[in-house]
């Protein structure tokens, strides 16, 4: 065959066809439309328009000072050196300890703490120790919107349960409705993201009881433990026999403005620990060593100053959802979290097309409820992370525009 002749094109000749791909496991994993929001509110802040910001999920206050000066005086101190990848010593002490008083995991040790990048990557790590492909994860619905993506990317697969649905019917019957043979999890929120439902204790016995029943593992995520205004927060692992069954995930975020930090832990027994282990070693190699000691700084924080911030979004979540209900909104009043999730349809039924209307009309930025799952549809959410007067402002610009 001379140098000229042409192969057939049998799908092996063109490198680039077989080459530049992705691999196959990330083909159903999106990305937040959360972003399509935050990028068309820099457009339109850009173009010199003052956009009243619903939209977002971070705190309003600054990180402590306290806080900043131990990571400085880390780096001073030549704290600058690879730390264990669970985490330093001190940090999943003061954890522990944390755990013991505040969430009552009476029996929680050092050996369960793992620090991780976030909130976030610990449920990423999570569910990576816990799901084979093809298994199933019960999921209440709405939902935070990573977690259905953080579940696809582990190969298997998200079934999701109405929360309405659930509270109204029972936890234990809407669950085993939408149990199959596959299932393997349940993610457990509370409170919750975006809707600021907090399950009561009982709904963490009726779920810690189906799942013992059923043989399934809890992936809980207390991103919001801090902000609960309404009853009580309750930590699914404290219930007798959960500890053995469920990865707990937490993050520094919210309850100490340390959203760029990007510091969380997790808390779990054997062998799910040892699952965490090899994931953040081999992901990250541990969370950096002056944030950690930042982190350590931010334990000591007093809880009367956690309780004061939770008055703070309380003030702010009653301005925000007495002033929707003003203007004629249909919504439940959240128990936790920082989120208010009215019904759309004072603007429009499509929840999508209410959100831009609101951004395109009043420059209120918000995010549409079907982002969060299809039991969503039909909302939007409001996030009251904000300064009051920019919350007042922002309900007088949708008055006038609507």
């Amino acid at each position: 065959m001379s140098a000229g002749t042409l192969l057939p094109d049998n799908g092996t000749s063109n490198t680039a066809k077989t080459s530049a791909r992705l691999a196959k496991r990330l083909e159903h994993v999106g990305f937040s439309d959360i972003v399509k929001v935050r990028n068309r509110v820099m457009e339109l802040r850009a173009s010199g328009h003052a956009v009243h910001a619903f939209h977002g999920g971070e705190p309003f206050f600054p990180t402590a000072e306290p806080i900043k000066q131990a990571l400085i005086q880390a780096a001073v101190e030549d704290k600058t050196k690879y730390a264990p990848s669970s985490g330093i010593p001190a940090l999943r002490k003061a954890i522990t300890e944390k755990l013991r008083t505040r969430n009552q995991m009476q029996d929680v040790s050092v050996d369960d703490v793992i620090v991780t990048v976030g909130g976030a990557h610990a449920l990423w790590v999570s569910f990576q120790a816990v799901l084979d492909a093809g298994e199933e994860v019960l999921i209440f619905s709405p939902y935070w919107t990573p977690i259905a993506d953080m579940v696809r990317a582990a190969e298997a697969l998200p079934v999701f349960v109405p929360t309405e649905e659930a509270r109204r019917e029972g936890l234990a019957k809407t669950l085993a409705k939408y149990t199959t043979p596959a299932t393997r999890a349940i993610y457990y929120n509370t409170p919750q993201n975006p809707s600021g439902v907090v399950f009561s204790r009982t709904e963490a016995q009726e779920t810690a009881d189906f799942a013992q029943a059923h043989d399934l593992v809890v992936i809980a995520d207390e991103a919001y433990e801090d902000l609960v205004y309404e009853g009580e927060h309750v930590s699914i692992a404290s219930l007798p026999g959960m500890a053995e069954r469920t990865i707990t995930t937490y993050t520094f975020s919210k309850s100490y403005a340390m959203t760029g930090w990007r510091i969380g832990y997790a808390v779990a027994k054997e062998p799910f620990m040892t699952g965490l282990k090899k994931l953040v070693l081999y992901s990250t190699n541990g969370v950096t060593t002056m944030v950690q000691y930042a982190a350590l700084s931010a334990m000591e924080t007093p809880l009367a100053d956690l309780y004061s911030r939770r008055d703070e979004y309380r003030r702010r979540r009653d301005l925000l959802v007495n002033g929707l209900l003003e203007l004629g909104f249909e919504c439940t009043m959240p128990q936790g979290a920082f989120y208010a999730f009215p019904r759309s349809n004072r603007i429009h039924a499509d929840s999508r097309e209410a959100a831009a209307l609101l951004l395109d009309k009043a420059h209120a930025a918000t995010i549409p409820g079907v982002v969060f799952g299809a039991e969503g549809e039909g909302h939007l959410r409001f996030g009251y992370a904000t300064g009051l007067e920019e919350i007042s402002a922002g309900l007088k610009a949708i008055q006038s525009a609507f």
